[in-house]
């Protein structure tokens, strides 16, 4: 059985950022890296390359697995900020946590990310005009790649690390136990593997299994929140003085039905419509390219409704996991349906999208959201629609395109200090995998923050 000074279980933005800031940093540390999803140039969806018209569940999802992580093909958009994407900074302080995410953001520039624009939302008139009428902007600067750029830049990471460290893909990782040298056995689908030092990096798609193993090894975690809801999309028109100014606006509103907080969330200005599989659930996302000639004529985003539950009840992601569930059995898939028969109460046929001037990015299957997404976030999308109407007119057209469902599923926070270390000595969990990132941006910089601290200790 081979012995490494440091396993990583996970190639997405935190396992890559760490990955590369430990060949950056002199040390003698042994590294190996774990994936079971495919190498960066193997990551084809089968719906994007034209073979299938919908979601065939490839096993691992590459939209979700392998090297990049669920973010590689998913927009590559870098928010720098501590006002959302996560709690890096009440673990490392404010300071810290904007260092690691500027940080973050001149690698990506230095491996080919400079042209791409830095937008920012501070002192913009929307702020204002969000307040004007019951909205918040939330502050950030946002760095927007493009998943064409992005794709290349983690291409340019990965021929930079690959001589340092030793990358498995198409592993999984069956189980993890303590070893007796106070170190790890690390037993995959393809041998087993010692550490002394085991990085825990999975991501969102390694949430059931970073819960089973905490569940295992003793380590406490919380299971409270999950956001469901819809993808929007629209005419890039109605949103361009928004896209225009500040890419993308986090808007968060607080609905007089319920007071639940509505909030946008990954706005992709001429992009399009994906769907993605977790756990053998087929959800829905968006993305879009840096390259105009590769741009549509719609803008989408998400619209979530956070759910925070209290005790008894634990398991917050089998919450959403389960109306994500129904969708698929009435949908196959993702289901569609235009604003105006929502709010009318029937449901979009076939019929009735031929007569749609808005023209869909992604296949779905046309039916009524109603029957899958429970009353309350279903009154508080509506809400939060007719809300955002007053700032971008246009929004509550009829022919706006709802697409369900959109879950984010937060995995469970797993309990660590500042150093992002377990109880268990030598056990790290980071990135949207630990719970404490939410973020393209915090998860990259929770790696570079743990690889700083290893090196130290292998210099």
């Amino acid at each position: 059985m081979k012995k490494y000074d440091i396993v990583i279980a996970g190639a997405g933005a935190s396992g890559v950022f760490m990955s590369y800031e430990l060949t950056r940093r002199e040390n003698r540390a042994s590294v190996l890296m774990l994936d079971k999803g495919a190498p960066l140039e193997k990551r084809v969806c089968p719906i994007k390359s034209g073979k299938t018209g919908n979601c065939v569940k490839c096993s691992p999802c590459h939209i979700m697995n392998g090297y990049g992580g669920a973010g590689t093909l998913s927009d590559g958009k870098y928010n720098i900020t501590t006002q959302f994407g996560g709690d890096l900074h009440k673990y490392v302080g404010v300071d810290t946590a904007m260092e690691l995410m500027e940080y973050v953001d001149s690698v990506l520039c230095a491996m080919g990310g400079s042209e791409a624009k830095l937008y920012s939302t501070a002192d913009s008139d929307l702020k204002t005009r969000c307040l004007q009428n019951n909205l918040h902007l939330l502050e950030a600067k946002v760095r927007h790649l493009g998943t064409d750029r992005n794709v290349e830049i983690l291409g340019h990471i990965f021929d930079y690390i690959k001589d340092r460290i030793d990358t498995q893909f198409y592993t999984t990782i069956e189980d993890v136990e303590k070893a007796d040298d106070g170190g790890f056995i690390v037993h995959t689908d393809k041998g087993s593997f010692a550490a002394d030092k085991l990085v825990l990096a999975t991501g969102r798609s390694g949430s059931k299994w970073i819960s089973g193993i905490c569940d295992k090894l003793g380590i406490e975690q919380k299971k409270n929140r999950v956001d469901i809801g819809v993808r929007v999309e629209l005419p890039a028109e109605v949103f361009k003085h928004i896209t225009d100014a500040v890419y993308e606006g986090k808007i968060v509103y607080k609905t007089e039905r319920y007071n639940d907080m509505v909030r946008t969330f990954c706005m992709n200005p001429y992009g399009e419509v994906v769907s993605e599989n977790t756990n053998g659930i087929v959800t829905v996302n968006g993305h879009s390219y840096g390259d105009p000639s590769l741009h549509t004529e719609n803008t989408n985003f998400a619209l979530l409704v956070s759910n925070t539950f209290t005790e008894p009840f634990e398991d917050s992601n089998e919450y959403g996991e389960s109306i994500a569930r129904l969708s698929n059995m009435l949908g196959g898939g993702v289901l569609l349906q235009r604003f105006g028969d929502l709010v009318k109460g029937r449901r979009s046929s076939a019929r009735r999208m031929e007569k749609c001037f808005t023209r869909p990015t992604l296949g779905a299957t046309p039916g009524d959201l109603s029957l899958v997404i429970p009353k309350r976030q279903l009154d508080s999308i509506i809400e939060m629609i007719y809300a955002l109407d007053k700032i971008a007119p246009g929004t509550a057209n009829e022919d706006t395109l709802l697409y369900g469902v959109e879950v984010k599923f937060y995995n469970s926070k797993v309990a660590v200090d500042e150093h992002l270390q377990t109880c268990i000595p030598g056990l790290y969990a980071l990135g949207d995998g630990s719970g404490v990132t939410h973020s393209l941006s915090q998860a990259s910089a929770s790696g570079v923050h743990v690889a700083r601290i290893l090196a130290e200790q292998y210099k």
